[in-house]
């Protein structure tokens, strides 16, 4: 499709949404809808899978499957299980950048352009598109107040479905590294993806988007937090205190804006709690991709590993519970939320893709710098589209966090050009 036509299609998808469906209501109080219920429903499905797996790995190692095993499950039960050591000779090195007349100033400013009009338009499109799902109904007509999408499990797995095809495609099509590590290591970042992302969406029934992106600036303490507890990192005294101007922000945002229309301190908590659950499953899933990294994949291979458990995990959970029918039946009916669903998993898609080839292009700080840009337009437009009042104090709040976050990037790029080692970003692999 022409850039053209697609700009077209997102700013008119953008303003329809502004528009569309009633304010936030209060979440259904039968027992069967709370979220905690659905939480533990959710986590039981992937126990039925993770479980039976983990006790299968540890019978194929306990019998040494791999010195004494035969037949034709043999290679799929050594990839899956004990992984492939690449040798020398069958690593395939990422190619660096061709140093040629193309690579002139302005070639890569206009490839600079490229990439940060891609992650803008891609994850700014995703967030509005979020929120118009999460909190919006569909079908509201003069005499009926439509009906809400409420399944964010089923949501989870049409980005995961999508994300899954394009990495398969890049790596059928691109030359890729030999894979080495043990398939059943994904499963763990899967998994807390899957439930890093579920909490995400499902907390927009109790807080604001701007809340929750401003909750998502906050989670470098408890990276942090995880990089000491799971790769044993240690961390420089200026990191600690943009981590700590990072929470004070977030403290007077929070403390200062009024709550959202017909919320209530009960489902405020019940937000604040899936956010931080949210944080607490998505600092696991980065830093464990960090140590699967360590077998020489490459993103797009590390991309289609974890969104296949994905994918595996949210379709039997939906199987188990029956409700893989009922949002399939939603999309039938309400052909604007099929759309809207499609479109998020594009954009999700290929915002994957375009991090990927951002970082490679320019490294990770001036990635960071753009992607910390995308969450301060997010909250802008979200407010314009969806009415939601930022105070001055709370805007203050929202300049003191990102001012830290620009402050890491800078400190990490001078400690760069110091000779230092520097502390490396979140894995990009999985962000939304």
């Amino acid at each position: 499709m022409d850039a053209r036509w697609w700009a077209v299609v997102v700013l008119a998808a953008l303003f329809s949404l502004g528009a569309g469906g009633e304010t936030p209501e209060s979440p259904p109080e039968s027992w069967t809808q709370l979220w905690f219920f659905r939480f533990l429903v959710n986590a039981a499905g992937y126990a039925s899978f993770m479980v039976p797996g983990y006790l299968l790995v540890q019978y194929f190692r306990r019998k040494n499957y791999l010195e004494t095993g035969r037949g034709l499950c043999f290679p799929l039960v050594k990839a899956c299980v004990f992984g492939n050591e690449p040798k020398a000779s069958d690593e395939v090195p990422l190619a660096p950048r061709a140093e040629t007349a193309e690579t002139t100033p302005t070639w890569q400013a206009l490839k600079l352009l490229f990439c940060a009009t891609g992650l803008q338009v891609s994850y700014l499109t995703w967030g509005v598109l979020q929120e118009r799902v999460m909190t919006r109904n569909y079908g509201a007509t003069a005499t009926s107040p439509g009906e809400r999408f409420t399944d964010s499990q089923f949501l989870v797995l049409m980005n995961r479905v999508l994300a899954l095809i394009v990495a398969g495609l890049y790596c059928l099509f691109c030359k890729q590294p030999r894979h080495g590590a043990p398939m059943y290591r994904y499963s763990f970042a899967s998994l807390s993806n899957v439930l890093s992302s579920w909490c995400q969406y499902e907390a927009l029934k109790f807080v604001s988007f701007p809340t929750q992106v401003l909750a998502k600036a906050s989670k470098v303490i408890p990276v942090m937090l995880m990089g000491k507890l799971v790769s044993r990192r240690s961390y420089e005294h200026w990191e600690y205190l943009t981590a700590g101007l990072i929470s004070i922000g977030v403290s007077m945002f929070l403390l200062s804006s009024g709550p959202e229309p017909r919320s209530s301190p009960a489902t405020t908590l019940s937000g604040l709690i899936l956010l931080a659950g949210y944080i607490a499953f998505d600092s696991f899933t980065s830093n464990w991709q960090d140590a699967l990294f360590a077998y020489k994949m490459s993103s797009v291979q590390m991309m289609f590993g974890v969104n296949f458990f994905s994918c595996l995990f949210t379709i039997g959970s939906l199987l188990e519970q029956g409700a893989l029918l009922e949002g399939t039946r939603f999309m039938g009916r309400h052909s604007e939320f099929a759309a809207h669903a499609l479109l998020l998993s594009i954009c999700s898609a290929c915002g994957q893709l375009f991090i990927f080839y951002t970082i490679g292009q320019f490294g990770a700080a001036v990635f960071t710098i753009i992607m910390t840009l995308r969450q301060a337009f997010a909250i802008l437009l979200s407010c314009l589209l969806y009415g939601h009042t930022v105070t001055v104090v709370g805007g203050l709040g929202v300049a003191v966090v990102f001012a830290a976050l620009l402050l890491r990037v800078y400190a990490r790029g001078r400690l760069k050009q110091r000779g230092k080692k520097a502390v490396p970003i979140e894995s990009p692999v999985q962000k939304v």
